[in-house]
């Protein structure tokens, strides 16, 4: 196989993202056949080197784990988080997953779980494009005029949001398609035209939709949505 990136080959292989990778690194937790590694650029054979993370051996997975989970509110989007339950206490599964993309805290709905580490960085990052779509629900009435600056684009951190899809519900609700996904991102869009957002619920990312998934619940992703979310994304 050819040589790839240290942290691209802990990432593909499910051990963490591509940047907890390079901080793993960088602070000396990852060894190549038994040497530390600490130079970013520094590339193994998956076939024929031995990598491991604080002592424990990391693999590329035979066939990577899909999982789609409806998150309920209350629950962390990581790994691990002290004091608090995180979302992969709710996927009873052996194998080491993470989450892709986040919700935060209170926000509840679609969260892609996966050992493959391609996909992250395929979602995350603005340039590829994937949509999410999120219905929401604010405290007060909201008019006309602040769907369409949230549609427009609002200033962040001194930064404008990428043009999004508003579509009225009701007096109150809304759905809204986004192509990025910074933090806390429409909480603070509703909060700069006068409002709080107190329901946000994501129902879609990319081509996959949540449907009548329970709270709490999760599945395996189909054979037909593997296909389509690895389409998209450009992977095998």
């Amino acid at each position: 196989m050819a040589l790839v990136r240290l942290q691209k080959f802990l990432a593909d292989a499910g051990a963490c993202s591509r940047r907890k990778g390079e901080a793993h690194i960088l602070a000396g937790r990852v060894t190549v056949n038994g040497d530390v590694i600490t130079r970013l650029g520094s590339k193994v054979d998956p076939d024929t080197d031995t990598v491991c993370i604080n002592g424990q051996t990391v693999a590329l997975s035979e066939g990577n784990i899909y999982v789609m989970l409806n998150k309920p509110a209350g629950v962390v989007s990581s790994c691990q988080h002290r004091g608090e339950p995180v979302v992969t206490d709710l996927v009873d599964l052996p194998q080491r997953l993470f989450p892709v993309g986040r919700l935060d805290k209170d926000s509840t709905g679609l969260l892609l779980l996966t050992s493959d580490g391609r996909i992250h960085h395929r979602l995350s990052h603005p340039s590829f494009d994937h949509e999410k779509e999120y219905d929401v629900t604010v405290e007060r009435p909201i008019d006309n005029h602040a769907l369409g600056l949230l549609e427009k684009g609002l200033p962040l951190s001194g930064v404008m949001t990428r043009p999004a899809r508003v579509t009225r519900i009701s007096k109150r609700r809304f759905r809204i398609v986004l192509m990025e996904g910074k933090n806390r991102q429409i909480r603070r869009m509703v909060k700069k035209v006068g409002n709080r957002v107190v329901r946000l619920h994501r129902i879609r990312v990319a081509g996959l939709k949540l449907g009548n998934l329970a709270r709490g619940a999760w599945r395996y992703l189909r054979a037909d949505e593997r296909r389509q979310l690895l389409g998209q994304l450009g992977l095998k």
